[in-house]
């Protein structure tokens, strides 16, 4: 009976997404603890009615996960019963400009919340790791990745998931400590930082910048629906075995051009664009980025059987309510990309 749940990176993209899904469309009706360090990809903004709408079941603390002793802190001082552990850093090409960050949020980060659960293991019930299909490497043009599949990862953004990975399963082998474990394909959809390959094109395509593309364009992901996502990690927390790891996916692979291309057709078809160049004349091929793995493909076979989850969103109709929020959230996308915007942040929470 989960009902005091710590949930890490909670204004990140995936995470303010999840907090929404849990507090107001699912049957969760316990309190949730938001942990997050609002670096650049942290918008408190996302939540930012949350906390009006359902009082004191929604908590904010800005907190490092680096931080040892304050996440020990936080156990002793709000009892979570369950961690869903979203925070990382995610982007692959930082992590290869700055592997460092990487090491220390996604390794120690979440060696430290796994020593303040097994610390406090007499309340927790589970801890849930969030992980992705990177840590498998890369795909020839056929196949899947299922539960079992060797990790080989390829960048040092997928190898420190991956060693976090492993951590967590460690600690239930060794502690008894009860963990799931998530490993989801490229997630889409609202509160997404412009950076991401989705969000990018849409915002460069509407202001007439270039659509950059790495390499062949050719490289393909299966891409899943963030509110999907949402409710199979739900689903896995409720009824997913415990020391268990599900793969999530989309079941909608496609080619990275093919997805600029949908978006660009998209776009064109918005009456703003009557009469302009196709966007599609905005593509641009650059250098391939180093250890771009080719194809990843994940099979939810597992998920579906055992826990009865399914995606609800086709790419087509999860891409059209993905354009729809960006173009109708313009401020929040200038805030974000802003100088004000960190000022703000500092302003608010003393970073």
């Amino acid at each position: 009976m989960m009902e005091n749940m710590l949930v890490t990176g909670g204004c990140g993209f995936i995470g303010s997404n999840f907090i929404r899904y849990l507090l107001g469309e699912s049957d969760f009706e316990g309190r949730v603890i938001n942990v997050d360090s609002l670096t650049y990809a942290g918008n408190p903004e996302n939540l930012k009615e949350i906390k009006e709408k359902f009082g004191d079941r929604y908590v904010f603390v800005k907190a490092d996960i680096c931080d040892r002793e304050r996440m020990d802190g936080l156990f002793d001082e709000y009892h979570p019963d369950s961690v869903c552990h979203f925070a990382a850093e995610s982007h692959v090409d930082r992590s290869i400009v700055s592997p460092g960050a990487f090491i220390q949020a996604n390794i120690v980060g979440t060696f430290n919340l796994l020593e303040a659960s097994r610390n406090h293991q007499a309340q927790v019930e589970l801890f849930h790791h969030i992980s992705t299909d990177e840590v498998f490497g890369s795909l020839g043009k056929e196949g899947l990745f299922m539960e079992a599949t060797p990790y080989q990862p390829n960048s040092p953004y997928s190898a420190s998931k991956a060693s976090s990975d492993h951590l967590v399963r460690a600690y239930h082998e060794t502690y008894g400590l009860p963990i799931t474990i998530s490993n989801c394909s490229n997630n889409y959809g609202p509160y997404q930082f412009p950076e991401k390959l989705i969000p990018l094109v849409i915002l460069n395509a509407m202001e007439d910048k270039p659509l950059p593309i790495y390499g062949d364009g050719l490289n393909v992901r299966d891409w899943l629906y963030v509110l999907d996502h949402c409710t199979a990690v739900w689903t896995i927390m409720k009824s997913g075995g415990r020391g268990e790891t599900y793969n999530v996916g989309g079941n909608h692979e496609m080619e990275n051009i093919r997805i600029v291309e949908t978006i660009c057709d998209l776009i064109d078809d918005l009456p703003a664009m009557k009469g302009k160049p196709s966007r599609r004349t905005l593509i641009t091929y650059v250098k391939d980025r180093p250890g771009h793995d080719r194809r990843y493909a994940i099979d939810s076979t597992k998920l579906q059987r055992d826990l009865g989850w399914m995606p609800e969103e086709s790419f087509q109709s999860g891409i059209e309510k993905t354009l729809a929020w960006y173009l109708e959230h313009s401020s929040w996308i200038e805030r974000v990309r802003s100088g004000a915007y960190q000022d703000w942040i500092r302003e608010q929470y003393e970073v």
